[in-house]
């Protein structure tokens, strides 16, 4: 449990840099927000998974959980970004 709320935590910090940096494609702090939290939930839950930790809480799961689910968090706020100006340009 602990691990999942460190990966949307920083899911949720990697969709917000993400939406900051990239003002053409910036969908807004709430949806950032929330395409962080998914990313990263689910990005984190992916990379733990397939390192097969048994749910270990050692410093090498935790820094590629962080890596990852800050990563998920921003290419999901940057997938949600592009998708979003691309409909509302039409």
């Amino acid at each position: 449990m602990l691990q999942t709320i460190i990966n949307m935590i920083s899911g949720l910090a990697g969709g917000n840099i993400t939406g900051a940096a990239a003002k053409k494609i910036n969908p807004g702090m709430i949806i950032s927000s929330v395409s962080g939290l998914v990313g990263g939930g689910l990005g984190g839950a992916l990379i733990t998974s397939s390192m097969n930790s048994g749910g270990r809480m050692d410093m090498e799961t935790i820094v590629s959980g962080v890596a990852a689910s800050a990563a998920a968090g921003a290419i999901l706020t940057a997938l949600v970004g592009f998708i979003r100006t691309r409909i509302t340009t039409k």
